[in-house]
């Protein structure tokens, strides 16, 4: 992240807070256009090599130079630091600013603000924080609508035009997609005067050729980026990601007459791997299109039971209403956690790093839908609603240990998913290489209405969020591991890759947080029992957000 994308507020913002009565008494009248990235203290005589731009420095002046040519040379120092403002605070030192360092504020263009004696320099430190978090927060709202529309725009007939005018309607820019000898394919926003399309043009020839020249000898080449400025108007080009080992042939150039935002590049990224993957050979010829628009709506936005349909197996026609809706019905998932641990006396390879490893487990689970991230593995299995999963031999000989949810409706793949985390605690806690989690009618669970467990839950563990650091979802993953390992300190540290003093501290803050003795058998039951009934985070805030 370059220097101008870090978060960041304007001074005036600041400055128009009345809880800290900042004044600006030198420097020049461009709050709007001053960014401050950190608010930082120093009361040291060169603080410059601890300087790394864009702070709203603030001291009091207790070693500050006491002659005028002092005062000028610190200023300078921090100028050319990139210190974005100078902050002094009057009392308890100096009754008032130094006219000298006023003076050289003017001189050398740096905002020079005055702190009131109330003012704390830990305020003015809170108050820019809570400023860059709530403009942070704004760009994310951003950015969301814009993938939103991005989204819906793909699913549409005329996709490449309807992307490139929601792409263009979200950044202010022109936007147009340009092959490699330049044609200018498809293009939307207002058109800007000659000679900027032109401009546009070449720089995008140039991209493209440029991708080429240096594309590998398996065909692939990587995605590239060009900008220029010129006369008031930002040009940039961004060429799209080779798929199905084709070389890039296609870019997409952009005008404006403002700078691109962090906002405008995140918008303009997802833009261009739609754009990839809307000019796709595969996609072109029809093949796979049910999936990868599935994969497409999921990523921004869609709910698994919008888009389960379409990664359900074949074997309906569009023509035949009753078998259609059958499937859509009907169809479950079952979910699978895993964990791969090999024996210690084999030199197993990294998951994930053997493509063969990984088409072997994903025949066995008979599932296309299957993630690795390292030792952890994530899968989605088609089912029939009462089918019963079974584990595959092969995944115990590649060393996977695996836990099975019962089917379940996309709807309720969350809760499914805690079903097969919690069979794969069980199944490493009994050294099985498999666990397929049951319902049993006869069990407290099913004597409880759910809503009054849920309700349970909720308020036996809201006295977690009052935890400082690692925070209740660390503290409450470490409680589920270790009730899951029969209290084990030393299996559950191995499980969670902390050391075991780790466990010990979390857990104490557990007990102390919930005044609890977790040593009780019978505390230990009502907490295990809660934590099946606690509602995914995750998926309150994807409702909430709904």
């Amino acid at each position: 992240m370059t220097e101008s994308e870090q978060p960041s507020v304007p001074l005036s913002t600041l400055l128009a807070d009345p809880s800290l009565g900042l004044r600006r008494i030198a420097g020049p009248a461009r709050d709007h256009l001053v960014r401050v990235s950190t608010v930082g203290t120093t009361e040291i005589e060169d603080p410059t090599p601890y300087l790394v731009g864009g702070q709203l420095l603030l001291t009091a002046g207790v070693r500050l130079p006491r002659d005028a040519e002092g005062i000028d040379t610190y200023v300078r120092q921090v100028v050319a630091a990139g210190v974005s403002a100078l902050g002094f605070g009057v009392a308890p030192v100096h009754e008032e600013v130094p006219p000298e360092l006023i003076a050289a504020c003017d001189r050398h263009g740096l905002p020079l603000l005055r702190l009131p004696p109330a003012t704390p320099f830990v305020a003015v430190g809170r108050a820019a924080y809570a400023a860059i978090a709530e403009d942070r927060n704004r760009e994310l709202r951003e950015i969301s609508r814009a993938r939103s529309a991005l989204a819906t725009a793909a699913a549409r007939p005329d996709a490449l035009r309807a992307m490139l005018a929601q792409l263009s309607a979200h950044t202010g820019a022109w936007a147009v997609l340009h092959d490699a000898r330049g044609t200018e394919l498809f293009s939307a926003g207002p058109r800007p005067a000659s000679p900027t399309p032109g401009r546009v043009r070449d720089l995008a020839v140039r991209t493209i050729a440029r991708v080429r020249a240096r594309t590998g000898p398996a065909g692939h080449s990587a995605p590239a980026a060009a900008a220029d400025h010129q006369d008031g108007t930002h040009l940039t080009v961004h060429t799209l990601p080779g798929a199905d080992g084709v070389t890039t042939t296609l870019a997409l150039g952009q005008a404006a007459t403002t700078a691109p935002t962090l906002v405008h590049r995140q918008v303009t990224g997802t833009a261009t791997v739609l754009l990839a993957l809307l000019t796709s050979p595969r996609y072109a010829l029809g093949t796979d299109t049910h999936s990868a628009g599935a994969l497409v709506r999921l990523m921004l936005g869609a709910t698994p039971a919008e888009v389960a349909p379409d990664l359900a197996p074949t074997g309906t026609t569009e023509n035949d209403t009753t078998e259609t809706h059958t499937k859509e019905t009907e169809q479950s998932w079952v979910v699978v956690r895993g964990h791969h641990t090999p024996p210690r006396s084999t030199q197993a390879p990294q998951p994930g790093d053997d493509p063969a490893q990984l088409a072997t487990l994903a025949t066995a689970l008979r599932t296309p839908y299957l993630h690795v991230d390292g030792a952890e593995l994530k899968a989605l299995v088609p089912s029939a609603p009462a089918a019963r999963p079974e584990a595959p031999a092969q995944a115990a000989e590649l060393g996977w240990v695996l836990g099975f949810s019962t089917p379940a409706s996309a709807s309720d793949l969350p809760y499914a998913d805690r079903q097969a985390e919690r069979a794969l605690q069980r199944a490493i806690a009994a050294g099985v290489p498999a666990v397929v989690h049951t319902e049993d009618p006869l069990t407290v669970h099913g004597l409880v209405p759910a809503a009054d467990a849920r309700d349970l839950a909720r308020t036996r563990f809201a006295p977690l969020d009052r935890a400082g650091a690692p925070g209740a979802s660390v503290l409450l993953g470490t409680l589920r591991t270790w009730l899951s390992l029969h209290g084990s300190w030393d299996r559950t540290a191995a499980t969670l890759h902390v050391h075991r003093n780790t466990v010990r501290h979390r857990l104490a803050r557990v007990g102390e947080l919930l005044d609890v003795d977790l040593q009780d058998p019978g505390v230990r039951m009502e907490l295990w029992f809660a934590l099946h009934w606690l509602p995914d985070e995750a998926v309150e805030a994807d409702e909430a957000a709904e």
